[in-house]
């Protein structure tokens, strides 16, 4: 099921025959560096696969979403929105992760401008985050190119990150 088109990029729901090209994603120690677990084995893959095989369990609307390159085809990453409790407050984060491949292009900023009026528009959000390395500058350019601004210094069971932060425009308006 198709999520959101931007110009070059489509993300839709993960299906089973993803597995293959996300594990190579998450087996690659350059693309987890900065995620506190690390790299993922084919069955922790695998099992985050099937997790989010239709959306988030408690928030169908969330989820992360197979990245398709559309001038080929090609499966190249997994981006979204997923929920988290920070400071005893619920938020909804965009991730994104491009495989490195394809990084230089702007296919980050794309995808992350393209969930973000997604999640503005379509499901009426009010706030999102992104909670990350404050050494992940290729992360933190993304998040301030569509908007966001850096709020805060956290902690959470993970370790450190950095908190960014966009509210929604139209619903302060209204």
């Amino acid at each position: 099921m198709l999520i959101l088109e931007t110009k070059r990029l489509r993300l839709r729901h993960m299906i089973p025959e993803d597995l293959e090209a996300l594990f190579t994603l998450y087996r690659d120690t350059e693309m987890r560096r900065y995620f506190p677990e690390g790299t993922l084995s084919y069955v922790e893959t695998e099992e985050e696969l099937m997790w989010y095989l239709h959306g988030h369990p408690k928030h169908p609307q969330l989820g992360l979403w197979a990245t398709i390159f559309k001038e080929t085809g090609q499966f190249i990453g997994r981006c979204g929105l997923l929920p988290w409790t920070i400071n005893g407050v619920f938020e909804i984060e965009i991730a994104y992760m491009i495989d490195k491949r394809f990084w230089g292009q702007g296919l980050g900023t794309e995808a992350a401008r393209g969930i973000r009026d997604y999640a503005f528009e379509q499901l009426g959000l009010p706030r999102l985050v992104c909670l990350i390395d404050e050494e992940n500058i290729a992360s933190i350019k993304v998040a301030e190119k569509i908007g966001m601004a850096f709020e805060e210094e956290g902690e959470d069971e993970l370790g450190p990150f950095h908190l960014y932060t966009i509210n929604n425009l139209r619903q302060e308006i209204a």
